[in-house]
């Protein structure tokens, strides 16, 4: 019995992060969770990093979630993102961004 729980658990832990995906909403407008981060400086620049296609993509959500923000609508539900399609396209990019910061903060302080 005991070797079931960790499933168990592992498949409410997945129904619940599906749950929350949804309940955020910004998949109803065709975002993924990459494109609604906080533009920090860091951020910032791993943005500028990014491929001209991933850039381009990434605009295009964002002006398409704007634009049915302020017509005070959302896609059809198959548009929807959904959680297992979600790809953490700036993830790579922004670690990259962060560890060239803290290196050349460490190099500053020596």
């Amino acid at each position: 019995m005991a070797s079931k729980t960790p499933a168990a658990t592992g498949r409410l832990l997945f129904t619940f992060k599906k749950w929350y995906y949804n309940a955020c909403g910004f998949n109803k407008l065709g975002l993924v969770r990459d494109d609604t981060v906080y533009e920090n400086t860091d951020v910032k620049e791993a943005i500028r990093r990014l491929p001209e296609p991933v850039y381009n993509d990434r605009m295009f959500r964002i002006r398409r979630a704007l634009d049915l923000s302020m017509k005070h609508q959302i896609l059809p539900k198959d548009q929807w993102t959904k959680y297992e399609e979600d790809v953490h396209y700036l993830q790579p990019y922004l670690k990259e961004v962060i560890r060239e910061r803290k290196e050349k903060e460490e190099w500053q302080r020596k």
